[in-house]
């Protein structure tokens, strides 16, 4: 199958970035080379990053002879070690187009889809903790736990309940095995508006490749590698994510940390920076993509 991934907020995300060929620009996931392929026209220097080896391999077939350009495999997470062994000092901007490639959900084999039976895997490095694992090693409360707090699944114990459970009798090896025990766990009621294993499977895969502590890491380092006026832009695609991205550059902008009584600033902290906007998708695109629904663009520019 042909790597293809609808690049979501696409000409809101080049613009936040404010190219010029002067600037050093990171897409830290670049998949398919969407976002990439637009910035290498009108940078300095490009450094593209995924950890999906599939798309590693349709990087160096789209971008691969480009000079400005360098393809890393690797974890966004881990900028400033990839930018350290490159001899970068700075970036100029760093860009985040979150969650799972259109190309990922529709390879079925990849184990992401609840829509298409296959191994449960859900690895966006293929190597590494699975989905499989995750739900016939770990313990109800854990599996409860991952579910609650990553999925906001409200039915997440009768879940856990139900999954170790069937376990019992056979591992639980497949995507429609599992939404299978999800259906029969929940109430009809809760099976009307979405489909019954979307808050599961978003669980289990942030929980397999550690998404929100990768994010959270990967915000404070970039933005230590970046110059003045640098930028991050980062495009979500549920609640979880963007509310770290958010607080995230909230803090970044707020100044004076001193008790509202004293009467002067101690603490000497200053804003970092600005955000700059928040932008959702317009009507058009949602109706040329509706995977974009739930997508967020989030821009900061360090001062």
């Amino acid at each position: 199958m042909e790597f293809v991934h609808k690049s979501v907020l696409f000409d809101e995300s080049i613009k936040a970035l404010n190219l010029t060929d002067e600037k050093v620009i990171v897409d830290g996931t670049s998949g398919g080379g969407g976002h990439s392929r637009e910035i290498s026209k009108n940078a300095k220097k490009l450094i593209c990053i995924d950890q999906d080896p599939d798309a590693i391999k349709v990087l160096n077939e789209r971008l691969g002879d480009k000079n400005n350009v360098t393809i890393v495999q690797n974890n966004f997470s881990e900028i400033k070690e990839i930018l350290s062994e490159l001899h970068i000092d700075k970036i100029d901007g760093f860009l985040l187009d979150l969650g799972v490639s259109s190309f990922q959900l529709d390879t079925a084999e990849r184990g992401f889809s609840f829509h298409k039976d296959a191994p449960l895997d859900m690895r966006m490095s293929k190597s590494g903790l699975s989905a499989k694992d995750v739900v016939n090693t770990y313990s109800e409360t854990e599996l409860a736990n991952v579910i609650y707090r990553y999925g906001e699944e409200k039915f997440s114990r009768k879940i856990a309940a139900n999954i170790v459970k069937k376990r019992q009798d056979k591992p639980i090896e497949t995507t429609f095995e599992l939404v299978d025990i999800i259906k029969s766990s929940l109430p009809q009621k809760a099976m009307r508006d979405s489909h019954p294993a979307r808050k599961t499977f978003q669980a289990i895969r942030i929980e397999v490749n550690g998404e929100l502590d990768v994010l959270k890491k990967a915000l404070e380092d970039a933005f230590d590698c970046l110059n003045s006026g640098g930028r991050i832009a980062v495009i979500t695609f549920h609640s979880l994510e963007d509310r770290i991205v958010k607080e995230t550059f909230n803090a970044w902008c707020k100044g004076c940390t001193c008790p509202k009584e004293f009467p002067v600033c101690v603490c000497g902290n200053k804003p970092k920076g600005k955000v700059l906007k928040a932008v959702v998708p317009g009507e058009k695109e949602l109706e040329e993509n509706p995977r974009a629904r739930s997508s967020r663009l989030r821009v900061f520019e360090k001062y």
